[in-house]
C-alpha cells in the first residue's frame, strides 16, 4: 500500500512540477464564512486572526465567526485586540464567547446554524493560513461546484526546527500531506478533510447533518459522510496553512491518542460498509484504515513479541544451555532469518524513501539532515505509533464495556514561537 501511494505521489509531483501556477481573477467570489474554534488559545490566537484578516480574498465576501469556546483565559480579549485595530475597521467579524458542549464539532454545528456564507472555511486557533490559502480553496471548488462539496489544502509545521520531536512530526506531516493525500486524490479522487484549512458547502453540510457532536476526530467522521453521499472532497495542493505542533512528548502523546481513538471509533462505525452496498471510495478508505490500525498493528505487535521473546531466550541460554528458543521456523532458522532481515531492511528503506521524496517536493526541506532524522525517527519516534495505537484500542474497548464517555479531549499545549 505504501509503495502504491508513493508511486502515485511521484507521478503527481512530476506532472505538477511542469506547471506554472498564476493568481488569476476568479469567475465569481462566493461568500465564505470563516470559523475559528478556540479553547484557551490566548498564546496563538492573535497571529491566526491577523493572518486570516490578511487573506487575499475580497473582504466584503468574508464573514468571520471567532468562537472563544468555554475559555478560562484571555482568548476573547486577544481576538478583540486584533479585530478592533484600525487596519481592520468595518470587517464582518463576530466574536462569540461560547458556553456549551460538543467540543470542536459543537462549535462547528453552532457556526453552521448562523453562517451566511455559501461556503464554510475552518481554521484551528494555531493554524496561520498563507495569504492565498482561501483563494486556492475556492478556486478548486469552482472547478466543479456540483461535485466538489468540500476542498482541503495542506498544513505545514510552523515550529519544525524547535527540537528533535518537532522535526520528526514535521517529517510525518510532510509525508502525509505530500505523499498520501496527493496520491490518493490523484489516483482515486479520494480526499480527507483535515482538522484545519478546508472549506465545505454550507447547504450540503446541513443536508448531511453537520458534524458529529463530541467526535474526537470530527474531520474523519464528516469525510466518510461526504464520500458516502457520492460527492468529492477535492485537494487544492497550493493552499497552505502553518500549524503549531507539540514540543513535548506528553503533549504529543495525548494529542495522537485522541486522534487514534477517534479514528478507531470512525472505522468501527463504518466497518459494516465493507460488507453492504456503499460507495466504493468508502469501502477503500475503510479497508485502508482497517489495514493500518488493525492488521498492521497486530503484525507489528506479533513481530515485536517474537523478537523480544527469542532475544530473552538467547540471553538465558548463556546460563541455561538446554533452554529452547520459543519461536522457531524449523530445525535451521538461518534461511528464515535472512528473509526476515531483508524484509526489515526493505521497510527501513521504504520509510526513508517516503520521507526523501516528500521533502524533495517542498521548498527548503530537501537536506542531508532530513535523511539522518528519518533514520533516527524510524527507531524512535515512529515506534510510538505502536504504543499509542495499543493504548487507543484498549481505551475504546474499555469505554464500550464500562459505558464511559469516550469523547474527552486533552488540551494540546501551545508555545510562543
Amino acid at each position: 500500500m505504501s509503495l502504491t501511494t508513493l508511486g502515485g505521489a511521484i507521478h503527481f509531483w512530476l506532472r505538477q512540477s511542469r506547471e506554472l501556477v498564476y493568481l488569476t481573477e476568479l469567475p465569481s467570489y462566493p461568500k465564505v464564512t470563516i470559523v475559528v474554534p478556540a479553547h484557551n488559545e490566548e498564546i496563538v490566537i492573535a497571529q491566526t486572526v491577523q493572518a486570516i484578516l490578511d487573506l487575499n480574498y475580497p473582504a466584503g465576501q468574508i464573514e468571520m465567526l471567532l468562537f472563544a469556546d468555554n475559555c478560562e483565559d484571555r482568548t476573547a480579549q486577544e481576538m478583540r485586540r486584533i479585530v478592533d485595530s484600525p487596519a481592520y475597521a468595518n470587517r464582518n467579524v463576530r466574536i462569540i464567547e461560547r458556553v456549551g458542549t460538543g467540543g470542536k464539532a459543537g462549535v462547528l454545528n453552532d457556526a453552521l446554524s448562523i453562517a451566511e456564507g455559501e461556503y464554510i472555511a475552518v481554521y484551528d486557533a494555531d493554524a496561520m493560513p498563507e495569504r492565498n490559502a482561501l483563494y486556492f480553496l475556492v478556486r478548486k471548488a469552482l472547478e466543479d461546484p456540483s461535485r466538489y462539496m468540500a476542498v482541503f489544502g495542506r498544513n505545514k509545521t510552523r515550529n519544525a526546527q524547535q527540537n528533535f520531536l518537532t522535526k520528526c512530526i514535521n517529517q510525518e506531516i510532510v509525508v502525509t500531506q505530500r505523499i498520501q493525500h496527493c496520491s490518493i486524490w490523484h489516483m482515486f479522487k479520494i480526499g480527507r478533510i483535515p482538522g484545519t484549512n478546508f472549506i465545505i458547502n454550507r447547504d450540503f453540510a446541513k443536508s448531511i447533518g453537520g458534524w458529529n457532536d463530541g467526535a474526537l476526530t470530527e474531520d474523519t467522521d464528516i469525510s466518510f459522510k461526504i464520500m458516502q453521499s457520492g460527492k468529492l472532497i477535492a485537494l487544492a495542493y497550493n493552499s497552505e496553512a502553518f500549524q503549531q505542533e507539540p514540543e513535548h512528548i506528553r503533549d504529543y502523546y495525548f494529542q495522537r491518542l485522541r486522534w487514534a481513538k477517534g479514528n478507531y471509533q470512525v472505522v468501527i462505525h463504518n466497518f459494516k460498509n465493507l460488507f453492504r452496498p456503499s460507495n466504493w471510495r468508502v469501502k477503500l478508505e475503510v479497508f485502508y484504515y482497517s489495514a493500518t490500525f488493525f492488521w498492521f498493528d497486530a503484525a507489528i505487535i506479533l513481530s515485536n513479541t517474537i523478537f523480544i521473546a527469542n532475544l530473552c531466550a538467547l540471553i538465558a541460554r548463556l546460563f541455561v544451555p538446554s533452554l529452547s528458543i520459543p519461536f522457531t521456523f524449523g530445525v535451521n532458522n538461518s534461511s528464515m532469518m535472512k528473509v526476515l532481515l531483508m524484509n526489515w531492511l526493505l521497510m527501513i528503506i521504504l520509510y526513508v524513501l517516503q520521507v526523501s521524496v516528500a521533502v524533495s517536493t517542498q521548498y527548503g526541506q530537501a537536506t542531508t539532515q532530513q535523511i539522518w532524522i528519518a533514520f533516527a525517527s524510524y527507531f524512535s519516534y515512529s515506534q510510538l505509533f505502536i504504543v499509542v495505537s495499543i493504548h487507543a484500542m484498549l481505551s475504546v474497548c474499555l469505554d464500550a464495556l464500562l459505558h464511559r464517555n469516550g469523547s474527552v479531549w486533552v488540551k494540546t499545549k501551545r508555545f510562543n514561537n
